[in-house]
């Protein structure tokens, strides 16, 4: 199980610096917690991650089962060892991939985007490559064409044997373009497959519920008052916002009030640098984001002084390191000029110097901020 307590509470806002025990470590809140899909962060050891200052990863229930299977990582002594991340972890539920490979794939959508004008999921309608029933959800894998049933019994015994600290309840992430009626539809779906994964559960690792209802306020606050009502050991805050950006922080709003202040709260895949100040304004406790990675394997650097595409020529004598404020290994010992090079030349380790520097300068980016809070300025 989880210990959670609030060390610092903003008077200014819902802002909070915290304390999550976990079995494998402490994670000072807020946090960013780094994305490991199928058990690494993209192109860095688990060792060099942590060097980051990175405190809890969250890592996919739904790809882990397809490749390995949670079997084999079970008998390699569970996601920690099989990693060799001996921090604390998280799984998710694969309930984004019913979004992500359902209506998301239909519609070319992700939770923020706007959806394809004109789009509408209406109830009965269903994805082309899945089928959502009140018992779950049937995919066909993208890798090999097999069937996979994922319902809130199947993923609660997949995630206890992957055996990460923390694990969420199974849940429907509803598109952009679900109407009210389809939203109210998958939220008592939701809120019912929350109750089966209560039950579910034999193991100690803590267990969260998620609040959905979409884009519609009554609905979210439903959602976050029933949600919040069962024995979760924390809260994930999940679904998409639409095309307007700023419904994130409102809906945030919206939420928090209605779920317990004693107990951490998680935004589901949420995390550019501008909207981190915001949602923490609000409440939020940890968040996850591909954000820092995606980036650096594209050849942007998060600096200071802003984004920066590495992979341009003008960076080819340029011997300034990539950010002079940041004492990561990368800006220590690294010029803009060989960066570039490695990235123009496709050398690998260009992406794996990139992604370490993007995911320490969020994370100092995240500690500030704490810093802040404690100090009375947030």
């Amino acid at each position: 199980m989880i210990e959670f307590k609030v060390l610092k509470q903003s008077k200014k806002s819902r802002a909070r610096v915290g304390i999550i025990k976990t079995p494998h470590g402490e994670v000072e809140t807020p946090a960013y917690v780094g994305v490991a899909t199928l058990g690494a962060v993209k192109t860095l050891t688990a060792q060099q991650v942590a060097e980051t200052g990175t405190q809890l990863l969250i890592a996919n229930t739904f790809h882990l089962h397809e490749m390995p299977g949670e079997k084999i990582v079970k008998a390699a002594g569970g996601l920690h060892d099989f990693m060799q991340w001996h921090h604390p972890l998280m799984t998710d539920s694969g309930g984004f991939q019913v979004f992500s490979l359902g209506f998301g794939k239909d519609f070319s959508t992700g939770k923020i985007l706007k959806p394809k004008e004109g789009a509408s999921i209406k109830i009965g309608q269903q994805p082309k490559l899945l089928r959502i029933t009140d018992d779950g959800v049937s995919f066909t894998s993208f890798r090999d064409g097999k069937k996979i049933f994922l319902g809130p019994k199947e993923s609660i015994r997949i995630q206890e044997q992957l055996g990460a600290d923390i694990t969420f309840a199974f849940d429907e992430c509803t598109s952009p373009a679900a109407d009210y009626e389809y939203t109210k539809k998958s939220l008592a779906r939701t809120h019912d497959w929350a109750q089966k994964c209560l039950k579910a559960r034999r193991t100690r690792q803590a267990l969260y519920g998620i609040v959905q209802g979409g884009r519609f306020q009554d609905l979210r606050k439903e959602s976050a008052r029933f949600i919040g009502s069962l024995p979760f050991e924390g809260f994930g805050i999940g679904g998409e916002f639409g095309s307007d950006k700023r419904l994130m922080t409102v809906m945030c709003r919206w939420v928090i009030d209605h779920l317990p202040p004693d107990k951490p709260r998680h935004l589901l895949g949420i995390g550019y640098l501008e909207d981190l100040v915001p949602i923490i304004r609000e409440g939020i406790d940890t968040f996850d984001c591909i954000v820092p990675t995606h980036y650096a394997r594209h050849g942007t650097a998060f600096t200071s002084e802003g984004k920066l595409h590495i992979g341009q020529s003008r960076f080819l004598k340029d011997k300034k390191p990539l950010d002079r404020k940041c004492p990561c290994t990368t800006c220590a010992l690294y010029s803009r000029a060989y960066l570039s090079h490695l990235f123009r030349a496709k050398e690998i380790n260009a992406l794996q110097l990139l992604t370490f520097h993007n995911l320490f300068f969020f994370q100092q980016y995240v500690k500030k901020v704490r810093e802040n809070i404690k100090k009375g300025r947030i």
